[in-house]
């Protein structure tokens, strides 16, 4: 039983420092190229293989996408765009979600109008295919608010630490485990080649004895 348990630790253990890796490193990575492309071309919106997670600060979508929400975009062709899709642009320094309601087409050049769900009335700034910088295709509710954190220099530096302390205790709690675990079995294999040797010496003076107590023929 007492081995069963311990199998049984060592594999929840594994499957913590599995789960961290999967879910953290991934992250990680993605937040530090967005965060590089930020600062290395910081008049283009930073993508991770074409995909742009944008935060949304405004409620001009809602109900659809909310203030604190990450909305996940993705770079498509212009031509791919029909009525009814969300996209996201650049408008000055900022970056807009807005649903497509009409798509006219001028000297062989598409221009889409746009409008929020929640707005009264649509964008005065017609789109061209080179200021769309996406299509929307889902939103992490609430994210936002923690990745706006997670990209200012306290943000990294926990986000880089608490990982890096958790793996560090993992291996700590680890080694700790086998240690005692080594330690138990060595404890063990003393008491039972204690036990032998008791019952050998028995076994050679009851030997002795019954030497002793034979008649001489």
């Amino acid at each position: 039983m007492y081995k069963k348990n311990q199998s049984n630790s060592s594999k929840i253990w594994t499957a913590l420092a599995v789960l961290l890796c999967v879910v953290l490193i991934p992250i990680l990575i993605m937040n530090l190229t967005i965060i590089f492309k930020s600062v290395a071309k910081p008049q283009e919106v930073p993508s991770f293989f074409g995909y742009k997670p944008l935060i949304v600060l405004s409620g001009s979508m809602e109900p659809q996408i909310l203030p604190g929400d990450i909305a996940m975009t993705k770079e498509v062709p212009a031509d791919t765009l029909k009525e009814g899709d969300i996209v996201s642009y650049l408008q000055g320094s900022s970056i807009i979600t807005h649903r497509i309601t009409k798509i006219d087409e001028a000297g062989g050049t598409k221009i889409f109008q746009t409008k929020g769900d929640n707005n009264n009335t649509v964008d005065q700034t017609p789109l061209t295919a080179d200021m769309l910088q996406g299509k929307f295709l889902f939103r992490i509710p609430r994210l936002g608010y923690a990745a706006i954190f997670l990209q200012s220099p306290i943000g990294m530096i926990l986000f880089i630490a608490v990982p890096l302390v958790l793996f560090i205790l993992y291996d700590v709690l680890r080694r700790s485990f086998f240690e005692k675990r080594e330690a138990i079995k060595t404890s063990q294999l003393e008491a039972e080649l204690e036990a032998m040797r008791r019952k050998l010496e028995e076994a050679e003076a009851a030997a002795e004895k019954e030497g002793e107590q034979k008649p001489n023929a």
